[in-house]
């Protein structure tokens, strides 16, 4: 396997950050009135938007500005950014609790404690952790256990959750494969899933991985929906499995993935900031649309990636 320089990691997850942006900014755009949204996702005409990417993005900028600076995850550091992005900002569809949690981070930097206060000490099990970890999986594409725990580093600063976790296992582990794919190893998608599963940890959200196995791209999307979810419940395991299941079956068509993903509805932007920061690491070029890519609001030039 080549042994790439830091500045072609960065590039890997640049790349990955940049789908994570599209599919955050492509699902929200149909958040409007039902009707209308079903109707142009059967069209496959995306609705009038400004191309705005929501918390999805923001929260993953200080992980790739991490990987930068410290070439790993410094909890500390990202935790500092959070805090700054969200002053800089906090109206991106932040959650009631990320609310609560990014104003604790400004006044008190014991981040772990006021993680692991949600749920009466349970950590939250929500989708937090998973929407902007992929680019973990792009940088560190050729060691799966440095992927594992760089994930959960990156997830337990706002959830110190089992769930949680393991979603963003599954999400970096689904990056780094697809990303070994585009280097040119040879690996069917049954070895991908395969090995998404192996590296996720015990919990509920990888027994819905499993299930992916039974559910074929023919079956109506509120089937796949009823088995594994779309993200309603914010929960990670309510996310991730449909997220992948939209990769599974379209991993070199980003297009197709993102157009599949939003038909289940529920959170879309954060599912399709899953399958895009996944899907973009191994889809040809021309399954891309251009005009998507020119009409997203650019991280790299936003006040979220400057040094503060």
């Amino acid at each position: 396997m080549k042994n790439l320089t830091k500045t072609q990691r960065l590039e890997f997850a640049s790349k990955s950050l940049t789908g994570i942006a599209i599919g955050d900014s492509f699902g929200d755009s149909f958040f409007q009135e039902r009707d209308l949204v079903e109707l142009a996702i059967s069209k496959q005409e995306i609705l009038e938007t400004q191309w705005r990417f929501t918390d999805d993005t923001i929260m993953a900028i200080p992980i790739f500005k991490s990987l930068k600076n410290f070439n790993e995850v410094n909890q500390d550091y990202i935790t500092n950014e959070f805090a700054i992005n969200y002053e800089n900002d906090p109206h991106r569809g932040y959650g009631p609790s990320m609310h609560r949690k990014l104003k604790d981070f400004k006044e008190n930097k014991d981040w772990l404690s006021i993680s692991k206060s949600s749920f009466n000490g349970q950590g939250s099990m929500g989708n937090g952790g998973p929407m902007r970890v992929s680019l973990i999986g792009a940088y560190f594409y050729d060691d799966y256990i440095k992927v594992a725990e760089q994930a959960k580093y990156s997830c337990e600063i706002t959830h110190y959750n089992n769930e949680a976790i393991a979603g963003s296992i599954s999400v970096a582990i689904a990056t780094a494969i697809c990303t070994r794919i585009q280097l040119g190893e040879n690996i069917s998608k049954e070895e991908w899933l395969d090995t998404i599963i192996e590296y996720t940890p015990e919990s509920d959200l990888k027994y819905k991985l499993i299930k992916i196995k039974h559910l074929p791209e023919s079956y109506h999307i509120r089937t796949i929906v009823s088995a594994l979810g779309n993200g309603t419940k914010m929960t990670a395991q309510d996310t991730v499995p449909f997220a992948i299941w939209n990769v599974y079956h379209f991993m070199s068509n980003f297009k197709d993935c993102l157009w599949s993903t939003v038909s289940g509805l529920g959170d879309r932007d954060t599912t399709c900031a899953i399958a895009g920061g996944i899907a973009i690491m191994f889809s040809e070029s021309r399954h891309i649309p251009k005009i998507w890519c020119n009409s997203v609001e650019k991280w790299e030039e936003s006040i979220f990636i400057k040094e503060n």
